[in-house]
């Protein structure tokens, strides 16, 4: 998911260190607006592959918990601030973040990949890049990359949701779109994604993916064992193969 330096600032601002108290009933925040591995469905209810990984954690743990979604700009402040126990959501491993949150071992491993329409032409070396406006969610990985690597070249438009982005692609108002390949890879599938497709190979391919927990807690422990604890006994690759015909651990 998902180097922000507002977003760490005001995580250090209502930075909450110590323990979750390893409750009964935990809290799993997500932002519910990332498919396939976050989102709201018909009936209102949070899931994806971050949501289930998560419920099958606390399930190894013996735990109760319960889903809270929040806008992914200020996620890492909602937890600090006690709002929900660890993240789920699809977020990226950065040494910025670690300033403020602590990570589990990496749950799955992306890569950020070109999308545009099918009919373009459209080269992802700096001089054919040069003039295009590009989208990318803000706060993301994506978004950062465009900044450090693209600045200057291309019209960068960073969105609050991954999926304004991909409307702004499909209504032409962007000429292509950055972001993680499996996000992508979900929305190519959908019927506004039939027109468009990969461009190039990935840019970055080793965005390692983990969950988020306030510094110090030892529910980060109590999370890594249960993680091993799914993969060992195939867990993780039952919920792996409901939403993907490939291995992304």
């Amino acid at each position: 998911m998902k180097n922000y330096k507002k977003i760490l600032l005001a995580a250090a601002a209502s930075l909450a260190f110590g323990s979750s108290a390893f409750a009964d009933t935990l809290k799993i925040g997500t932002e519910g607006a990332y498919p396939p591995f976050n989102l709201i469905d018909a009936s209102g209810q949070a899931g994806g592959f971050d949501v289930e990984i998560a419920k099958a954690l606390c399930a190894k743990m013996k735990t109760e918990c319960e889903v809270v979604t929040s806008d992914w700009d200020g996620i890492i402040p909602a937890l600090n601030a006690k709002k929900f126990d660890f993240i789920a959501a699809s977020m990226s491993v950065t040494e910025e973040r670690k300033q403020a949150v602590d990570f589990t071992d990496a749950y799955y491993t992306n890569k950020l990949q070109f999308i545009a329409p099918k009919a373009s032409d459209f080269k992802t070396d700096k001089d054919s890049l040069k003039g295009k406006v590009i989208g990318a969610q803000r706060a993301t990985i994506a978004g950062t990359w465009l900044e450090d690597n693209m600045d200057g070249v291309v019209d960068i438009k960073l969105y609050d949701t991954q999926e304004n982005a991909y409307l702004d692609l499909a209504s032409g108002r962007v000429d292509g779109v950055l972001a993680d390949k499996f996000v992508n890879w979900e929305w190519l599938k959908s019927p506004a994604g039939k027109d468009f497709e990969f461009k190039g190979d990935p840019v970055f391919d080793n965005d390692k993916i983990a969950i988020a927990v306030r510094k110090g807690d030892p529910l980060r422990e109590k999370l890594n064992t249960a993680l091993k604890d799914i993969i060992a006994d195939g867990t993780y690759k039952k919920i792996n193969d409901k939403y993907f015909p490939f291995n992304i651990y």
